[in-house]
């Protein structure tokens, strides 16, 4: 009987964990991340007035900034990034959006949420975390302690960051990584996007990011 009470307090135990698990992990919208996007229909004749962005022609055609059809409830400046897909849209209203071509994580650094911008820095430092510091240490690589604002930093031009966590929208010294599974889970821009979209949000815009 004792070993039986113990099973059952050792399954209680179990059982509690990983609510508690399931509590911290599951965000408001839980159901939003294991649905598919809605149908996008693209089009240029609505968006006579976006330009071309200079300096985007570095990258694939279906990278640069889309006007684009997007059914969605949410208010216009949120943001929805697409992981599979590799986009980031922004919501501009009445069913349209701006979409951008991005990097987002690679494999064992995608996550799923929704968080809000508390923050948004022009040149930002980059002050590389501590397990990030620890797997490059491992493999003879030191990384510094801060690497200041500048055309080398590799959070680029701007940064938006994400809640209070380590993850940012931000800019690269890498552009040809966009369009690919390349970070450590901040979803990467090509410079003149970020500071498009930079100029575009607001700290407190609510940022979604499905898997």
């Amino acid at each position: 009987m004792k070993m039986l009470h113990g099973r059952f307090r050792s399954a209680a135990s179990v059982m509690l964990a990983a609510a508690v698990i399931l509590a911290v992990a599951t965000p408001s919208d839980a159901g939003l991340f294991r649905r598919k996007l809605p149908p996008v229909t693209y089009t240029d004749a609505d968006f006579n007035n976006i330009t071309p962005i200079p300096g985007e022609d570095q990258l694939a055609v279906n990278l640069r900034r889309t006007p684009v059809f997007y059914r969605s409830s949410y208010a216009p400046g949120t943001i929805i990034v697409d992981t599979s897909e590799r986009y980031l849209y922004l919501i501009v209203g009445q069913g349209r959006a701006l979409r951008y071509g991005v990097a987002v994580g690679r494999e064992g650094y995608q996550w799923e949420g929704s968080m809000r911008i508390t923050k948004k820095v022009e040149w930002p430092d980059w002050r590389p975390p501590k397990d990030m510091i620890a797997r490059e240490k491992a493999k003879g690589k030191v990384l510094p302690a801060v690497v200041k604002g500048g055309p080398t930093n590799p959070l680029g031009a701007r940064a938006l960051y994400l809640g209070y966590s380590e993850y940012r929208i931000h800019g690269t010294n890498a552009p040809k990584s966009i369009g690919q599974y390349a970070s450590s889970g901040c979803i990467r821009m090509l410079n003149e996007h970020v500071m498009d979209l930079y100029g575009k949000v607001n700290v407190g815009a609510r940022v979604i990011v499905l898997g």
